[in-house]
């Protein structure tokens, strides 16, 4: 049978009504999430580009859903090369549904669960060519019992131990090992996020030495390849055979698989001695000869900005300090969030105070609730209302004593945000702040402390603080995005080591 484009968007429009059926919590837990058609026929073209001329197709598709790749092969090979197409989907509501749109094909698609089914014994029975987009469900929902099943049938298989954190497309990649003959060609369309963490050390290492990694696709972060899941994707591409010598495996990154942006060859070597993928061949590896490199963990104590637990009972403005009658030895200036800190260098006043349109305060008070009630009695009874509406038993506030006190984070001055995008009117997911106040942050900030050898030639050399605020403006987007992490939508955080992996160039004399 021959797949036109009116089948194909038959097809669409009838996932469209079975996911439309369910809550987006019920897909949630099944990660159920269809991949797009123009996504699956790009997929299944450089399947094509990788096998050769009129190959016998054994096709394999764990996590089948509609069929999103079974009607690009059919539109992409002739009748006669697919010898055999098999299909697994747990979820019946869908599996029916395709058993029957594609009755009038070969197809074999069974409605059970793949990690429980029994693979061929023999080689001819296996596939030569394995196209998935597995489910996305991430640990927190694989029960312990699951979780324990499913790392001993991988460890039986490949050898290979997953990480207690491992999501469920982890375990469907190593699976699947079993049902592939040997030289089969596999397509994986999944999160980008193996490639960053620890729980996807054990899945790298099998690509690396178990099979043959042919190329890694990264798409851009802002490009979610899913409308309704938040995640950035990739398409990871391997043959069952050991790999060769001094083997190389192309990267690729953009929206296109077909056309990607950017494409580099990155040795075996490489990869091994790599924490982070994503941030292969996408780096600028430009200095300056006046400039020395160093990492900014090397400058700095790096701490995320205090967490009050409650910012809109202990931030307040200059107007509901005086409403209350707050006592002035109690409040330290704040800075807001980077949404309303439309400046990027701070100047103070004469009191140390930031210089901006909305002046804020952070309410901190060691004393015993006793002592405020005797001496303060204005604090007593703001801090009550605190009590009245359950702030106190907040899980940070019930952690500190008393629970109106904060965090100890001085004023620094320098600061980068936290998280960001991209698509904003400044174009740069994080930003670096020159802070001459004696403000602190929030934890929406990340406070760099300069270590003593930086903060004695601070001291010292009055122009170097703005020439070290340059050079952190200058590190380029990509190592930060590269060294942080990223989620659907273009979404970029950055923790304290994270940041201090990153590489700043500052002048030689320092």
């Amino acid at each position: 049978m021959n797949v036109s484009t009116t089948t194909e968007q038959a097809r669409v429009f009838r996932q469209l009504q079975l996911d439309a059926a369910k809550t987006q919590t019920e897909r949630n837990k099944l990660g159920q999430f269809a991949t797009p058609t123009d996504l699956a026929f790009d997929i299944v073209q450089y399947a094509k580009e990788l096998l050769t001329p009129h190959s016998q197709i054994q096709f394999l598709d764990p996590a089948f859903g509609t069929g999103a790749f079974y009607s690009a092969l059919l539109q992409l090979f002739s009748p006669t090369q697919v010898k055999e197409s098999v299909g697994y989907e747990i979820d019946s509501h869908y599996g029916l549904e395709a058993i029957s749109f594609w009755r009038d094909t070969p197809l074999q698609l069974h409605l059970a669960d793949f990690t429980q089914a029994i693979p061929p014994s023999c080689d001819d029975k296996k596939a030569n060519l394995l196209i998935c987009n597995p489910p996305y469900v991430r640990h927190h929902h694989l029960s312990r019992i699951e979780k324990q099943r499913l790392q001993n049938q991988t460890f039986q298989i490949t050898g290979i131990k997953l990480s207690q954190l491992a999501s469920l497309y982890c375990y469907f990649l190593c699976l699947a090992d079993a049902w592939m003959a040997d030289n089969c060609i596999a397509g994986w369309l999944i999160p980008s996020g193996f490639m960053d963490v620890n729980y996807g050390q054990q899945i790298k290492e099998y690509l690396l030495s178990s099979v043959t990694l042919l190329r890694v696709h990264l798409f851009h972060p802002n490009d979610v390849q899913f409308a309704d899941a938040l995640v950035t994707s990739a398409v990871v591409w391997f043959k069952k055979t050991l790999p060769p010598s001094n083997h190389h495996v192309e990267f690729s990154y953009g929206k296109s698989l077909a056309t990607p942006n950017k494409s580099k060859l990155v040795s075996v070597e490489t990869l091994c001695s790599t924490p982070k993928w994503t941030k292969i061949g996408f780096t600028s590896n430009n200095t300056q000869s006046n400039l020395k490199q160093f990492q900014l963990k090397d400058l700095f104590t790096i701490k995320r900005g205090l967490a009050t637990g409650a910012n809109n009972f202990f931030v307040l403005t200059k107007e509901q300090v005086l409403a209350y009658q707050l006592p002035i030895e109690f409040l330290t200036s704040i800075l807001p969030s980077p949404r309303y800190l439309l400046i990027d260098e701070i100047e103070a006043d004469i009191k140390g105070n930031p210089i901006l349109t909305q002046q804020l305060f952070l309410l901190d008070c060691a004393l015993p609730i006793a002592e405020v009630q005797a001496n303060y009695p204005m604090l007593w009874q703001y801090l009550q209302m605190g009590v009245d509406n359950g702030i106190s038993d907040r899980y940070l506030c019930r952690h500190r004593s008393p629970w109106y006190s904060q965090e100890k984070r001085p004023p620094s001055p320098f600061l980068c945000t936290y998280m960001g995008r991209q698509d904003t009117k400044r174009g740069r997911p994080f930003r670096f702040i020159l802070n001459h106040s004696q403000a602190t942050a929030t934890n929406v900030y990340l406070i760099l402390y300069p270590l003593p050898v930086l903060a004695q030639a601070l001291s010292q050399n009055s122009e170097l603080l703005k020439q070290v605020w340059q050079a952190l403006n200058e590190i380029s987007d990509e190592m930060l995005m590269c060294e942080g992490r990223v989620y659907g939508g273009g979404l970029y955080k950055l923790e304290p080591k994270e940041l201090g992996n990153a590489i700043v160039s500052i002048p030689r004399s320092f």
